[in-house]
């Protein structure tokens, strides 16, 4: 079985020519593209970092955009393009961890419910329409306040509204994927239930699961971002685009950068992983490509 399944893997693999099916996407060029450049941003942020972002300087405040300061400096004199560089490595790790852990619990409730069937199936996906009763960032608003402003709260915040999406998908997945023939081979051998959803389900499940992170990503973004608008996130003085913004509000007709850059960096950053999220779904996408059954 798992000669087979490695053969027919390479050679569907082969035939879509997933590489060049990506590479024909303009769109997700230019997204993956720019979150490798974001990402190399966030990394080297320190290095990248003209002046501390910290750092309050009274007599530059509110300067115009110059070769010492390019994006000018704020109310206290910090520096606007430090800050959104900075800003940067906050909000891509705000991303990445709300998806990862969002994608773990989604994911592993996921397969559960979809191969158990029965009563452990309904308990989970009524738990699920629950959840989603509540609009997402109403929901997170309330957690967040409930725990109180910081990185920590703002990351569980997310990841305990995003989880749902992922166990609805991979739950949807798993349910067909249950009566397939390998699945039934595997019981005939008497694999154990873990076994059989860790080796055979799971691995089908990775293509959606990998388009909808992607997707998600700048989901948790946006809303970290609102959440730090409105003061339930990242608190200043740290360098996040949405405190950045309320920050600059005041400042909209006489100092519109305040505002205009860290809104260019948000858009920036959500519409790359859009621009590559489609990309992906248009590549691994079942309906349109052939299945591509794992098993080992």
């Amino acid at each position: 079985m798992n000669k087979f399944s490695s053969e027919y893997r390479n050679k569907v693999i082969n035939k879509l020519h997933l590489p060049e099916a990506f590479l024909q996407n303009r769109t997700a060029v230019i997204g993956g593209m720019l979150i490798v450049l974001l990402s190399f941003i966030a990394v080297f942020a320190p290095y990248i970092s003209l002046h501390d972002p910290l750092e309050q300087n009274m007599g530059n405040r509110l300067c115009s955009p110059s070769f010492e300061y390019p994006f000018g400096t704020d109310n206290l004199g910090r520096c606007v393009f430090s800050r959104i560089v900075l800003g940067t490595r906050y909000s891509l790790g705000i991303g990445i961890m709300v998806v990862s852990i969002s994608s773990f619990i989604g994911t592993t409730l996921g397969i559960i419910s979809g191969y158990s069937r029965g009563m452990i199936d309904e308990s989970i996906m009524r738990f699920v329409d629950i959840v989603l009763a509540f609009p997402s960032i109403i929901l997170a608003l309330v957690i967040a306040g409930v725990l109180g402003p910081s990185l920590l709260n703002v990351v569980i915040a997310l990841a305990l509204t995003h989880w749902p999406a992922y166990t609805r998908l991979v739950r949807g997945i798993s349910f067909s994927l249950r009566e397939k023939e390998f699945v039934e081979a595997a019981k005939a051998l008497r694999a154990s239930d873990i076994y059989i959803m860790r080796r055979h389900i799971f691995p089908n499940c990775i293509h959606p699961i990998i388009v909808l992170a992607t997707l998600d990503i700048a989901n948790a973004i946006i809303f970290a971002t609102a959440l730090s608008f409105l003061g339930l996130g990242i608190q200043p003085p740290t360098p996040e685009w949405g405190s950045m913004l309320k920050a600059g509000i005041p400042f909209m007709r006489t100092f519109p950068f305040l505002t205009v850059l860290p809104g260019i960096a948000i858009m920036t950053i959500v519409l790359s992983f859009n621009f590559l999220g489609d990309g992906l779904r248009d590549m691994l996408d079942p309906k349109g490509n052939e299945l591509m059954l794992v098993n080992e």
